[in-house]
C-alpha cells in the first residue's frame, strides 16, 4: 500500500521579487492501466474549451483524469460531495465519463477493473498544457524521465502523453486543440490548485522550469518544510514541497485541491459518503484551512479554502 504525504499545501498571497530560472508501484500501476486503455480508445471527446480559442498557458494544469475500478461509484461520491454532473461518452471498450461544474468540464472518470488479488490505488492525473508534446517528450527523456505512454492523437481533445518524472512523479501533458481554460479564480467545486511532493523541490522544480519555462520563487519556509512556487504568465501554477522526512517509503506525486468553502465542513461530507480523511482541516501559512482526502476508493485528492482576497498573481 502506498503511503500519501500528509503535508498542507502553501499557496502565495504574492511572491517575493527575487526569481531564477532555474515509486511506489500501486500509484504507477494504475496509470500504467490508463496507457493501457488508450490505445484502443475511438472516439470524439468533449473539447477541453468550447467555444474554441486561440488561449493557450503553458504550464497550467488544465484537466484531470481518475482511473477508477468502480465508475458508478464514484460518480456517486463527486456528485454527492461537489455537484459535479456527468455525461457518458461512448469510447470503445472503455467506460469513460466527462465531469462538469455548471457547464465546465473538470475531469475526466475512466473505468477500470482491477484484476482480483491485486491491489492498486486509484490516482487523479494532471494534465499540463505544452505547445509541442513530442518536443517535451524530447526534453522530458533527456532530463531523467520516464515515457508512461507515448504521445499520441485524441479526437477534439488534442495531442497528449504520460510522464513519470526523474522522482517518480507521474504527469500528463496535453497540447489541446481548443485551447485552454482563461486564467481566472476557480469556483466552489473546481480544481484549485496542485502541489508536486519530492524529497528534493529543488531539483524537481528545475526539472519541471526546462519542460515548461516556469518562473520558479521559494517561499520562506513554515516549520522544516520547503515550498517552491511555480509560475508562468505572471500567474501561480503549482508548488513543490518536500516530503517528510518521517515518511520513508513515501513517494513523489502530484497532489490537486478543490476549491470548497469550509473544508471541516466537506471533510465530514467525505466520511458521511464512504470517504476518509487523511489529513484532518489545518490553517495554512494564509489562514485558509486545508485538508486531504479520499474518495471512495481511494483515490487522494485535497480540499482547500481560497478567499477572493487571495490571488494567484505573482508580484515581481
Amino acid at each position: 500500500m502506498q503511503t500519501i504525504n500528509t503535508e498542507p499545501v502553501s499557496r502565495p498571497r504574492s511572491l517575493p521579487k527575487r526569481a531564477w530560472r532555474a515509486s511506489r508501484h500501486s500509484l504507477l500501476a494504475a496509470l500504467l492501466a490508463l496507457a493501457g486503455i488508450v490505445p484502443g480508445w475511438a472516439a470524439t471527446f468533449p473539447a477541453l474549451v468550447d467555444p474554441a480559442s486561440q488561449e493557450h498557458h503553458v504550464g497550467k494544469i488544465v484537466f484531470v483524469e481518475l482511473v477508477t475500478p468502480d465508475l458508478p461509484a464514484s460518480e456517486r461520491f463527486y456528485a454527492g460531495l461537489l455537484g459535479w454532473t456527468f455525461r457518458d461518452v461512448q469510447v470503445e471498450g472503455t467506460r469513460y465519463a466527462e465531469a462538469s461544474v455548471d457547464g465546465h468540464p473538470v475531469a475526466g472518470l475512466i473505468h477500470k477493473d482491477v484484476p482480483v488479488g491485486v491491489r492498486r490505488q486509484p490516482a487523479w492525473l494532471s494534465f499540463i498544457s505544452v505547445r509541442d508534446v513530442d518536443a517535451v517528450k524530447a526534453a522530458a527523456l533527456s532530463n531523467g524521465a520516464k515515457v508512461l505512454m507515448e504521445p499520441r492523437d485524441v479526437p477534439n481533445r488534442g495531442r497528449e502523453a504520460i510522464f513519470a518524472d526523474p522522482q517518480g512523479a507521474v504527469f500528463a501533458v496535453l497540447a489541446s486543440t481548443s485551447g485552454d481554460p482563461p486564467d481566472t479564480l476557480a469556483d466552489s467545486g473546481e480544481w484549485i490548485w496542485s502541489s508536486l511532493f519530492t524529497r528534493d523541490p529543488d531539483k524537481g522544480a528545475a526539472f519541471y522550469q526546462t519542460l515548461f519555462d516556469y518562473e520558479v520563487f521559494e517561499l520562506p519556509s513554515v516549520g522544516s518544510g520547503q515550498h517552491v512556487i511555480l509560475a508562468s504568465d505572471d500567474y501561480a501554477r503549482a508548488s513543490a514541497n518536500v516530503l517528510p522526512a518521517d515518511r520513508p517509503l513515501a513517494h513523489a506525486h502530484w497532489l490537486n485541491y478543490v476549491r470548497v468553502d469550509d473544508a471541516v465542513k466537506m471533510s465530514a461530507k467525505v466520511v458521511a459518503l464512504g470517504g476518509r480523511v487523511l489529513v484532518e482541516p489545518r490553517t495554512d501559512r494564509h489562514g485558509g484551512r486545508v485538508a486531504v482526502v479520499a474518495d471512495t476508493q481511494g483515490a487522494p485528492f485535497g480540499l482547500l479554502e481560497w478567499t477572493e482576497a487571495d490571488s494567484k498573481e505573482v508580484t515581481k
